[in-house]
C-alpha cells in the first residue's frame, strides 16, 4: 500500500476503503485554533460532553490576536477555562500558529489528526493523516467519536530532480495550482513521492502540504522518512519518529513534477490558481511584502528573507511586514543574529500569529499591491475590499521589498543565500499549558459577547421562500462570511456575526435575509460553492437567518458537510443549465421534503415565480440525512446523549 492507504487502514473503523464510498475513520489527536475554537467548546458544553477522549486535543490562539476592545480577550479567557475544565492543552496568545507550533511539539508519524481549520493539512507533512472539517465535527472527535468522509481517491505525485537557485517550496505548490486549480483536487488525497523528496526538508513539505487545501484536496501527504527524523530530532522529540514509507507507488491519479525545471511563480489576484512566472509581470510597483504565515512558517523561511536583505534597506515605498509563525522561531531568529538584520533593513515585526494572513491587521492600501507568502488571496480576505493581493514565495516577496516592483529573484545581483537547518535549537515551551487528566469541575470563563448557541428546528416537509441571494463559481467561505479585525471578535456571538453573512458579495444580504427568518429561504450557487476556510460560522450564522437550502452547480467537501452539521439542506441540480434559469427573488418551494429524503425519492424544486421545475439531488449518506431532517447533529447529541 501507499502510505496514505496505510495510514487510512490502520485508523478505519467502518466502511470499505472504496473511493466514494463513506468510511469513518478513529481521530487521534484534535486542533483547534480561536477563531474556531470558541465556538467547538460552546458545541462541547451544548452538547453535555464532560472530558476529550482522544490521545490529545490542543487549543491554539492564533487568529483573534488584536485586542482593540475586550471581546477577543474574553474568548481567550474563555478557552483557557475551557481547555482546564475539559482537558485540551492550550497553547497562550501569542505562542504561534496552530500548524507550525503542533508540528514542532505535537506531531506524530502515523498519526491521525481532525482540525477545525482548513490548513491542518499542514501536519501530512511529516506522515501524519491530518484533515480539515468544521469544528462540530471536531467536537465529536474530542468526544471520543469516529470522523466520517468519503473515501478519496489517492493522487500520486511524483517528484524528481532538485529546486534550482531562488526557486523553493512555495513554488511547488503554486505549480500545481497552475495545472490543475483550485478544483483539481476536489475528493482526493495528494501524495508525495520519487527521489526529489530527499531534497525537500521537512519544513519545505509543510509549505506545500499547506496549501494543499487550496486545490480542494481532503489532505496531503508525505512519507516519514529521514527527513521527518532529523526535524524531530532538531525538536528534541526524536522518539516520536516513526518510519512511515509507501510499498508501492500505485495511485489512482498520478502527476510528476522536475523540480530542477521550476522557475519563481506567483498567484495573481484574486485566487490562488491564477498563477504565472513571476518574470511576466515583473516591474509592476507593489506597496507590501508580506512574510511568514502558516504557508510559509519554517526557519529558512525568515532566514533567507534576513539574509537577503543584510546591509541593505528595504524600498521606501513597501511596507515590508514580518510576521513569525512561533515564539519559537522568533526566538532562533534572534539568537541567530537573523532578527537584526531584517530590523536594520526596515522591516515591520509582528507578534507570532496569523494576524494579516487573516485580516487581523496589516491590511494593505485600497488598490495597491501585497505581495504576500500566505496560503490565500481571496478577494476582501486580507481586510481591504478592494485588494490587490498576490501569492509568492518568500525569495520573490523580499526581492520585491528591495526593489519597489514585482521582481524575479533571480534578476538579483546577489548569490542565493546559503541557508542549512541547524542540528539544534533552542526549545521553548513554557507558554503551552498541559490539561488535566480528567474532568475537572471547573466553571466556564464567560465575557460579555460570549452568547449560547442558537437552537434550530427540524426540517419542516415544505420548505417556501424566496431566493435571497444567487452566488456565482468558486465562492468561498469568506465571502460567504468575512474574517478580519471587524468580524471575528464575534465569533463567539453568532447573533452579532450574522450581519456580516454575504457582505463581501451584497451589502444588502442581511436585511432581505431577516424579513424571513421565521418563514425561511434559499442561497443558489455555482460551482465549488463555499471553498476555502472551514469556518462553520459561513453556515451558522446564514441558518440563524433562516437559510434552509442551498442549490449548487458543487460543493466543496467541508461546508457541504458543515450546512448539513447545522441542518441546511445541500442541494445539486441535475442540470447545471437550470443554475441560468434562477433569478434573484424568485420564490422556490419544495414539497414532501422529509418523505423524500426518508424514502429516498427524487426531490424537485418548483419555481412559483416563472412556473418551472428543477430536478436536483443530494448525494448524503443515511447518517446525514438523519442530520438535516432533525435539525442538525447538535440536535441528535443533545437528545440521545453521548457516554463521554
Amino acid at each position: 500500500m501507499n502510505v496514505a492507504q496505510k495510514l487510512i487502514k490502520n485508523h478505519l473503523v467502518g466502511g470499505e476503503m472504496t473511493p466514494g464510498k463513506e468510511i469513518a475513520l478513529k481521530i487521534d489527536q484534535t486542533l483547534t485554533q480561536d477563531a474556531t475554537g470558541t465556538l467547538v467548546m460552546l458545541e462541547f458544553e451544548a452538547m453535555g460532553l464532560r472530558h476529550v477522549q482522544t490521545e490529545l486535543s490542543v487549543q491554539y490562539v492564533d487568529h483573534n490576536l488584536l485586542q482593540v476592545d475586550y471581546k477577543n480577550a474574553d474568548d481567550h479567557l474563555f478557552l483557557q477555562s475551557a481547555c482546564r475544565k475539559f482537558g485540551v492543552w492550550f497553547s497562550r496568545p501569542g505562542n504561534g500558529v496552530s500548524h507550525v507550533v503542533h508540528m514542532e511539539r505535537f506531531g506524530v508519524p502515523g498519526k491521525t489528526m481532525l482540525g477545525s481549520d482548513s490548513h491542518t493539512p499542514a501536519a501530512g507533512s511529516m506522515g501524519m493523516l491530518a484533515i480539515g472539517a468544521g469544528g462540530l465535527e471536531v467536537a465529536m472527535a474530542m468526544a471520543g467519536e469516529p470522523f466520517y468522509l468519503k473515501m478519496p481517491k489517492i493522487w500520486g505525485v511524483k517528484l524528481t530532480g532538485h529546486l534550482p537557485a531562488w526557486v523553493s517550496a512555495k513554488d511547488v505548490i503554486l505549480e500545481m495550482l497552475r495545472r490543475h486549480g483550485v478544483k483539481g483536487a476536489v475528493h482526493k488525497i495528494i501524495e508525495y513521492y520519487g527521489p526529489g523528496l530527499e531534497t525537500l526538508s521537512a519544513m519545505d513539505r509543510h509549505v506545500i502540504a499547506n496549501m494543499g487545501a487550496e486545490l480542494g484536496a481532503t489532505t496531503t501527504v508525505f512519507p516519514a522518512d529521514s527527513m521527518v527524523e532529523q526535524f524531530l530530532r532538531s525538536q528534541g522529540r526524536q522518539k516520536d519518529f516513526r518510519e512511515l514509507l509507501s510499498d508501492s507507488p500505485e495511485y489512482d491519479e498520478y502527476d510528476e513534477i522536475d523540480l530542477s525545471r521550476l522557475e519563481p511563480l506567483i498567484a495573481c489576484p484574486q485566487s490562488p490558481d491564477n498563477v504565472v512566472p513571476v518574470h511576466s509581470i515583473a516591474g509592476r510597483e507593489i506597496y507590501q511584502a508580506y512574510i511568514g504565515s502558516s504557508a510559509n512558517p519554517g526557519l529558512r523561511d525568515f532566514a533567507v528573507p534576513a539574509m537577503m536583505v543584510d546591509g541593505l534597506q528595504v524600498n521606501p515605498k513597501v511596507s515590508f511586514d514580518v510576521n513569525p509563525t512561533s515564539r519559537q522561531i522568533l526566538e532562533n531568529l534572534t539568537h541567530m543574529g537573523f532578527l537584526e538584520k531584517l530590523i536594520h533593513a526596515g522591516a515591520r515585526i509582528h507578534q507570532a500569529g496569523c494576524n494579516g494572513c487573516i485580516g487581523m491587521g496589516q491590511a494593505p492600501a485600497t488598490h495597491k499591491i501585497s505581495l504576500r507568502t500566505v496560503p490565500r488571496n481571496f478577494p476582501g480576505r486580507s481586510g481591504t475590499k478592494e485588494d490587490l493581493v498576490y501569492l509568492c514565495s518568500p525569495e520573490t516577496a523580499t526581492a520585491s521589498a528591495l526593489t519597489g516592483v514585482i521582481t524575479d529573484p533571480r534578476r538579483l545581483q546577489m548569490p542565493y543565500p546559503d541557508f542549512k537547518e541547524p542540528e539544534a535549537i533552542s526549545i521553548n515551551i513554557d507558554m503551552l499549558e498541559a490539561p488535566n487528566e480528567r474532568w475537572v469541575d471547573i466553571e466556564l470563563e464567560k465575557g460579555p459577547n460570549i452568547k449560547p448557541l442558537p437552537e434550530f428546528e427540524e426540517l419542516p416537509d415544505s420548505l417556501q421562500g424566496p431566493v435571497v441571494l444567487k452566488a456565482g463559481n468558486d465562492i468561498s467561505t469568506d465571502e460567504i462570511l468575512p474574517a478580519g479585525a471587524k468580524v471575528l471578535p464575534f465569533r463567539s456571538n453568532i447573533q452579532e456575526i450574522s450581519r456580516f453573512a454575504f457582505t463581501q458579495i451584497d451589502d444588502a444580504f442581511y436585511d432581505r435575509a431577516i424579513k424571513f427568518q421565521r418563514t425561511g429561504f434559499f442561497v443558489v450557487g455555482g460551482e465549488n460553492y463555499g471553498q476555502g476556510s472551514s469556518r462553520e460560522h459561513a453556515a451558522l450564522a446564514p441558518r440563524y437567518l433562516g437559510l434552509r437550502a442551498v442549490i449548487a452547480k458543487s460543493f466543496a467537501r467541508i461546508h457541504w458537510q458543515n450546512l448539513i452539521n447545522f441542518g441546511i439542506l445541500p442541494l445539486v441540480f441535475k442540470d447545471p443549465q437550470d443554475y441560468e434559469k434562477v433569478r434573484l427573488n424568485d420564490t422556490l418551494r419544495l414539497d414532501n421534503v422529509r418523505q423524500s429524503l426518508e424514502a429516498g425519492r427524487a426531490l424537485q424544486v418548483v419555481n412559483l415565480s416563472q412556473n418551472q421545475r428543477y430536478p436536483v439531488e443530494h448525494v448524503m449518506s443515511d447518517r446525514q440525512k438523519d442530520m438535516v431532517l432533525r435539525g442538525g447533529l447538535i440536535n441528535i447529541v443533545r437528545r440521545e446523549g453521548q457516554p463521554v
